[in-house]
């Protein structure tokens, strides 16, 4: 039995089903109401589990099976990670194109990953896996530092920017409108400290800088400065925080380092890697293929896939 069903105007865009209407559901759901090739078809929900759709996905048709979503392309799996293994093989034995990401690590993971490989090529369907935030784009990035750096040593944290708080020390220099600041340890147990300022009007960054780091109060600690445009919305998100380091070992003979500091929604960030992927599921072959990332030849970043 459907709900919330719907007919559907003829459309030129990939229908796509979303499994699972839980926080990364949404997300996914969400990104593909501004889709140009692709189209929400519909919310798949576990029966006695509904999710809580509102706003823009308020009128969404949702279901409890993906086969009573007529004209389903493919679909994003969205479900917890113990349940993804199952769902997998029913999309995939239905011949349904999937793109997953499941949150699993070491033996779970490559187990998953041979599974959906063998599933694929046995139903001759056809999935990305693999296509999210982590798994997905951070191993990524930590790939490229360590292609750029091979001789090194990594430091990556996460730090909710709820953790900050306003910095006394830093908003009294000249040029500083604002100032957020926090600290945290690294896996070596070293503290870092971490300054976020808003600058006044015609002040210049380097100046700020170099006064900060001049200050007394930050002589003999490690600290990382950023500029920002506007720190209200910073004191208030609970989106996730991540600061990710790669540092040459001096014995290489260089001093090069690399730093990734971000904030943002790890939901939405997956979603956006999931949607991506499933633009470029029509063109792959039958089996199933590790989301990654690649430069075309125009100089655009795309997705790509092994034998995509």
């Amino acid at each position: 039995m459907t709900k919330n069903h719907v007919l559907r105007e003829p459309s030129d865009r990939l229908q796509v089903a979303v499994v699972g209407p839980g926080k990364l559901g949404r997300a996914c759901a969400l990104a593909l109401l501004d889709e140009p090739e692709l189209e929400l078809a519909g919310v798949v929900e576990r029966p006695g589990f509904p999710g809580f759709l509102r706003g823009r996905l308020q009128h969404t048709v949702r279901v409890t099976h993906i086969r009573d979503l007529p004209d389903v392309d493919l679909a994003l799996v969205c479900v917890p990670p113990l349940e993804v293994g199952a769902v997998s093989h029913d999309l995939l034995q239905s011949r349904i194109p999937m793109v997953e990401c499941a949150r699993l690590e070491g033996v779970a993971l490559k187990a998953h990953y041979q599974a959906l490989e063998e599933q694929a090529h046995r139903y001759r369907a056809t999935a990305v896996y693999g296509a999210g935030w982590n798994p997905g784009v951070l191993p990524l990035m930590n790939s490229a530092f360590h292609v750029l750096i091979p001789r090194g040593r990594s430091v990556a944290h996460r730090h909710p920017a709820v953790q900050m708080h306003h910095s006394v020390s830093v908003s009294h220099l000249p040029g500083v409108k604002q100032a957020l600041e926090g600290e945290f340890s690294g896996p070596d147990g070293q503290s870092v400290r971490y300054v976020y300022v808003e600058l006044m009007p015609g002040a210049l960054w380097e100046t700020v800088c170099d006064l900060i780091e001049s200050d007394p109060l930050f002589a003999g600690e490690s600290s990382r400065i950023f500029q920002m445009d506007g720190l209200s919305a910073l004191a208030a998100q609970e989106h996730q925080g991540l600061v990710l380091e790669r540092l040459e070992s001096a014995d290489a003979g260089h001093h090069a380092g690399l730093l990734l500091e971000a904030r943002f929604d790890v939901h939405q960030f997956a979603a956006r890697a999931m949607v991506d992927a499933a633009r470029r599921l029509k063109s792959l072959k039958i089996g199933a293929h590790p989301y990654t990332l690649s430069l075309h030849n125009n100089g655009h970043v795309h997705s790509v896939v092994n034998g995509g």
